[in-house]
């Protein structure tokens, strides 16, 4: 784990599935700070100023754009992790689109998040798979 690993925002509705994630996160972080709505995400986010957050998309009610536009706000300087239920080329565009630093699909946590988590810290993005596809495009177009 590279740069600040004290604190953490997670924000997961589901109990279980965030308790999990919490285990993993405890292993690279001092301290997991859990939320399960919006308004205590917002509200944590601008109270403690973490550096990073995880969310759900699922708290997103449809509006991924207007979640990570609210969070800005919030907290200017938040990086974000999205989790997704699905591994999907679409959903990882609209999590690039709506400006987060990386997403995960939910099935892939355990092998996936803590890699998302070390990149986004070095000031890099996650977004699995799609990089290939921007160059299977380029390759394609040429």
């Amino acid at each position: 784990m590279t740069s600040d690993t004290s604190s953490v925002l997670l924000a997961a509705p589901h109990h279980g599935l965030a308790e999990g994630i919490r285990s993993l996160l405890e292993t690279a972080f001092d301290a997991v700070i859990m939320v399960a709505d919006m308004r205590s995400l917002c509200e944590s986010a601008q109270r403690l100023e973490p550096r990073l957050a995880v969310v759900d998309m699922a708290l997103a009610a449809g509006d991924v754009h207007g979640m990570t536009d609210r969070l800005r706000c919030c907290c200017p300087g938040l990086k974000l992790i999205l989790l997704s239920v699905y591994d999907d080329p679409a959903i990882v565009r609209l999590a690039m689109e709506a400006g987060a630093e990386g997403i995960v699909a939910k099935s892939r946590i355990a092998t996936h998040l803590l890699t998302a988590v070390d990149a986004v810290l070095r000031g890099e993005s996650h977004f699995p798979g799609e990089r290939k596809h921007l160059i299977n495009n380029s390759v394609a177009d040429s």
